[in-house]
């Protein structure tokens, strides 16, 4: 059977082998491989649901023992710390140290893309984004996936009036910097899910 091609498709996978390209050599230049660089690029954007070796290999879609390979040289090197959660002492957290932080900033940014973007008009690139985050959405929810969203775009996100945010879910008060950070119980909302 002859497979036809996808327009959509090309092009966004287009767009992923450049963006890999780019990422592949910014971790070899730091001495890292490209998963190294992500795994760090993660937990410099995920807020406090999800700075767990779990949620890292949920957000890869790696093994659990993959993971933990790759925290162990993050560890050796400075980059993450890990430590026993606050509430329940069986759970870890991964943070990053001041060398991760760091390192993080400059190998995981793709510095071709902002001026990329900056070239389309600004209602283009904002009609691109929104159909591709329901793209995004519409896979995700197809695959039984989790999307990994921020906070802001999350139908459990709540604001409550000025610089006041709170999530549905948990209950708990978010702050401004919180609701702009990738969380793993993220869930779109229904108008961005729906086919």
């Amino acid at each position: 059977m002859n497979e036809q091609r996808i327009p959509l498709l090309d092009l966004v996978e287009s767009l992923g082998r450049l963006a890999a390209g780019e990422r592949r050599q910014r971790a070899v230049a730091a001495g890292l491989q490209p998963v190294h660089v992500q795994a760090l690029d993660y937990l410099r954007r995920c807020n406090r649901y999800s700075n767990t070796p779990q949620a890292l290999a949920d957000y890869l879609g790696l093994t659990k023992g993959t993971v933990s390979q790759s925290l162990q040289l993050l560890e050796r090197k400075g980059l993450i710390a890990r430590r026993p959660d606050d509430a329940d002492r069986r759970v870890l957290r991964l943070a990053l140290t001041a060398a991760g932080e760091a390192l993080a900033g400059t190998a995981g940014e793709l510095a071709e893309w902002p001026a990329a973007l900056a070239a389309l008009p600004a209602d283009e690139a904002d009609a691109a984004a929104a159909t591709l985050a329901r793209l995004l959405a519409t896979m995700q929810r197809r695959r039984g996936g989790q999307s990994f969203g921020a906070c802001h775009s999350c139908r459990h996100f709540r604001h409550e009036g000025g610089d006041a945010y709170r999530c549905g879910l948990t209950g708990e008060p978010l702050g401004a910097d919180d609701s702009r950070r990738i969380c793993r119980e993220h869930a779109w909302p229904e108008a961005a899910a729906a086919d």
